[in-house]
């Protein structure tokens, strides 16, 4: 834009020079006439010293009201001679063709004639269109030099950002070890090393993190031994549960402390995802999990008086999450209706897959969930508890684009619906809303849809 801002001015500036230059040459030449006219006006004298004043240009000068004099046939009108005559005025006409310098002259006698020097369009513009193609170049090269220059200023400063950016990229994608090597400007440079010093730090806090997991569950370790000391005098089948309940919270603590001893997780490693967009990793059947577990609960049930139902886990119903997860989900789901809610109070556990989807249904016949949103948080609980157990079953889903649904039981108590994609026939739209009710997209509106909309659809 500079350029052109330069350009044009200087474009208008050399076609001006050009008519001047021309204009003062045929002024120079007609003064040269009108000396002579005022000194001898014959003809001889007059050629001579167009001749030698014009050169090469003598057949474009003419003398207009000479008597005897014959010097020209001129090119401006009749109109614009006696014009020049009557203001006695000297100066560049337009004509045909281009452009007359005509100069009023008085002779001897006192009468006015006027000398007329014709300017051709030729003339006008000689030497513009070199002087134009040589302005557009310069302007041309100037600006592609100054590209040039900025983008090799600009190179380390460009270079700097993208490879901030692909590392911000890259630990939002769980790549904790990636580093940027600061650069470009100062400010660029202190956020390169204040991402270093973060991602520092958030190495730190996971390896402390681990640590402290480590340490607690290895405390844990005494109690569990003391308990399975105590649990040993008990015969029959409450001995039997109490035993392999121990044994399988001593196998949950060891896995526990194995998954804190190893580095954290991702990384220099995204999780990678399938052909379906599901992850790429441990499946399990739901369908058998539903049974394994309800065949422990179901004998706690039947100590409490409570009616402990399965429906629907005959099918096998493979998801894509570990079989660990899976039951670890539903017995904190079933351990919040056996804590919270009265002895004798039904339980039923439903297993539905359909559509691409596979739910696991927890029903109750206790007082329900009044504030599902408030439930759901994790962490909170109005019971006295830590608050997890519905937040690892929404971990689950939410791991793999699933959902957790929290409505009314037919029962009267609460409805607990774990919404996972099939791992064989993923749904081809994504979408899950119909299927355990239409979860909203705005949060505003998940209150209507936890309470239990009667026109949705149930599993």
């Amino acid at each position: 834009m500079v350029a052109v801002a330069f350009l044009i001015p200087l474009g208008l500036v050399v076609q001006q020079l050009a008519e001047e230059r021309a204009g003062a040459d045929a002024e120079r030449q007609a003064a040269a006439v009108v000396a002579v006219l005022a000194v001898k006006p014959d003809q001889v004298t007059i050629e001579n010293t167009i001749d030698s004043a014009s050169g090469d240009a003598a057949e474009r000068v003419a003398v207009h009201g000479v008597p005897g004099v014959n010097i020209g046939s001129g090119h401006a009108s009749k109109e614009q001679v006696d014009a020049a005559v009557k203001n006695d005025r000297s100066g560049l006409v337009d004509v045909e063709g281009g452009k007359s310098f005509i100069q009023p002259a008085r002779l001897p006698d006192g009468s006015t004639v006027v000398v007329e020097v014709f300017v051709p369009e030729s003339e006008l513009n000689k030497g513009v269109g070199i002087a134009w193609l040589t302005l557009c170049a310069l302007a041309i090269g100037l600006v592609a030099a100054s590209v040039w220059v900025g983008d090799r200023l600009a190179h380390k400063v460009v270079g700097a950002a993208k490879a901030f950016a692909q590392a911000a990229r890259s630990l939002g994608d769980g790549q904790l070890g990636v580093r940027v090597q600061p650069g470009g400007p100062r400010e660029l440079v202190e956020a390169g090393q204040a991402f270093n010093a973060m991602a520092e730090r958030v190495l730190t806090l996971l390896k402390g993190e681990r640590e402290l997991i480590a340490d607690l569950s290895h405390r844990l370790r005494t109690p569990l031994t003391a308990l399975r000391l105590d649990a040993e005098p008990i015969v029959g089948p409450a001995g039997e549960r109490v035993r392999r309940s121990i044994n399988n919270l001593e196998v949950e603590v060891d896995q526990l402390i194995r998954s804190a001893r190893q580095p954290p997780a991702n990384t220099g490693e995204i999780t990678k995802l399938g052909a379906d967009g599901l992850p790429v990793g441990p499946k399990c059947d739901a369908s058998e999990i539903v049974r394994e577990r309800m065949a422990f609960w179901a004998a706690v049930a039947g100590d409490q008086g409570r009616t402990c139902k399965r429906v629907g886990a005959t099918l096998p119903a493979p998801v894509p999450v570990p079989r660990a997860d899976l039951a670890a989900a539903l017995d904190a789901l079933l351990g919040n209706v056996f804590r919270y809610t009265p002895q004798g109070t039904p339980i039923e556990v439903a297993v539905t897959r359909r559509d691409g989807w596979v739910a696991v249904r927890v029903d109750d016949g206790g007082p329900g969930i009044p504030d599902p949103e408030e439930a759901m948080q994790r962490g909170h609980s109005n019971k006295g508890s830590t608050g997890l157990g519905l937040a690892i079953a929404q971990r689950l889903a939410a791991g793999v684009n699933g959902a957790v649904n929290i409505g009314r039981s037919r029962f009267g108590g609460a409805s607990v619906v774990v919404l996972m994609p099939d791992a064989e026939t993923p749904p081809q739209s994504g979408s899950r809303f119909g299927l355990v009710g239409r979860l909203s997209r705005e949060p505003g509106k998940r209150r209507g849809r936890h309470q239990g909309d009667p026109t949705q659809t149930r599993y």
